[in-house]
């Protein structure tokens, strides 16, 4: 068990050191009772994930276990926060859970889990070969082990493509790339990969303006995707760096905007 106390507070005499001692093995109690009572929410579903991550930081708070104990809290937690999709969380918990205990398999996979999810791809590949030292045969670790191979991997050939086709895009001989070859470059091997078969017009939609040749060219997009999610459809490609302008419809100049009345900054 653990208590924390300031400097130069240190009990003194028998009777404060067994009050102290009372005072540590309540503390103890109380851990271990949140810890299993976040355990038990756990069991009951999603919807007592939050009441389970509140027991087991309560748990946490009460820095009256040792090591062992805590990063087994941490990495708990660090699995509710994963079920969740807190991803950058659960990769923390996970971390502190390690350093509390480093030879812990269920906190080292849940760091592989988190950072995965994350995309970091050293840090799951650095957190999985950790795991596999202490548990050669953890079938769960070897095949996250092969994922992150095969992301490495893609995430390799996809920086390469890309490195190729600003290099085209660079070169003196005046060579322009269409949409459907930069496309190809920047999706090739992804999940977005099948974009170029499809437009993106959608209903419920705002408008965006994309630059070409010839002037502004309006595409109806729905308001509610993401900018990222925009951007990857072929359409939406464009030349140079693009400038993104954040126009008010209520405001007196949206007008002038959408009719191109306009002219940006010098």
């Amino acid at each position: 068990m653990a208590l924390w106390m300031e400097a130069g507070s240190e009990p003194k005499t028998n009777e404060e050191i067994v009050d102290l001692e009372a005072i540590a093995a309540l503390k103890e109690s109380a851990a271990i009772e949140l810890k299993e009572k976040g355990n038990e929410y756990v069991k009951m579903g999603k919807k007592h994930y939050s009441d389970a991550i509140d027991c087991y930081t309560r748990a946490i708070n009460q820095k009256a276990l040792g090591n062992s104990e805590s990063s087994i809290i941490y990495s708990n937690r660090a699995h509710v926060n994963l079920l969740l999709g807190n991803y950058r969380r659960a990769l923390q918990d996970a971390e502190e859970a390690i350093k509390l205990s480093p030879t812990n398999v269920k906190a080292l996979y849940r760091a592989v889990k988190a950072a995965l999810s994350l995309n970091l791809m050293d840090e799951a590949k650095s957190y999985c070969e950790k795991g596999l030292q202490q548990s050669p045969d953890n079938e769960e670790l070897k095949k996250l082990d092969k994922q992150i191979d095969v992301k490495i991997s893609e995430q390799q050939q996809c920086e390469a493509e890309v490195s190729k086709a600003v290099a085209a895009a660079k070169a003196d001989s005046g060579v322009c790339l269409s949409k459907k070859e930069i496309l190809s470059y920047l999706l090739g091997g992804t999940a977005a990969s099948h974009l170029e078969k499809f437009g993106v017009e959608e209903t419920n939609a705002t408008h965006s303006s994309v630059s070409s040749g010839t002037g502004p060219k309006w595409v109806r997009v729905n308001e509610k995707r993401t900018l990222h999610d925009i951007l990857k459809s072929p359409n939406i490609i464009i030349p140079g760096i693009p400038v993104f302008f954040v126009v008010s419809k209520k405001s007196n100049f949206y007008k002038d905007f959408k009719l191109g009345n306009w002219a940006p900054p010098q």
